[in-house]
């Protein structure tokens, strides 16, 4: 299965787009495997993550669709601000829309989430 088989040309681009907002809107590399896991999915998507160029401040979102499969795996610095509530609150968006056949769209929209749920808050200083 490859991803020429679940997308078009726009839901990648889609796709494309929302992992550069997550990034934009955090400090953190974000990266999406959509495809066949081998064995243990969750084993897996962990040994993805050690290959990106920076583990410790990146975010994988692994989904087999045909496995129905979903795993969100951070680094040792992007769990900092991205703990397992957010990530939990995000896999559950993303599932509910799989639920309804929009893989795109909750792929998108739970990457986008993450990205936002990682946003470092502004300060804001003032002279008292």
């Amino acid at each position: 299965m490859s991803t020429g088989d679940l997308f078009t040309p726009v839901e990648i681009e889609q796709l494309k787009r929302a992992v550069r907002h997550a990034e934009g809107a955090s400090s953190m590399k974000f990266s999406l495997y959509v495809g066949e896991t081998v064995d243990d999915a969750r084993a897996y998507a962990l040994r993805l993550h050690t290959t990106l160029d920076d583990p410790d401040h990146s975010v994988l979102v692994l989904c087999d669709p045909e496995n129905r499969t979903l795993e969100i795996i951070t680094g040792t610095e992007a769990r900092r601000d991205l703990g397992d509530r957010e990530c939990a609150l995000a896999a559950a968006a993303m599932q509910s829309s799989f639920v309804v056949g929009d893989l795109t769209g909750g792929l998108v929209d739970g990457i986008q989430q993450l990205g936002e749920s990682a946003r470092t808050p502004r300060t804001l200083h003032t002279k008292g």
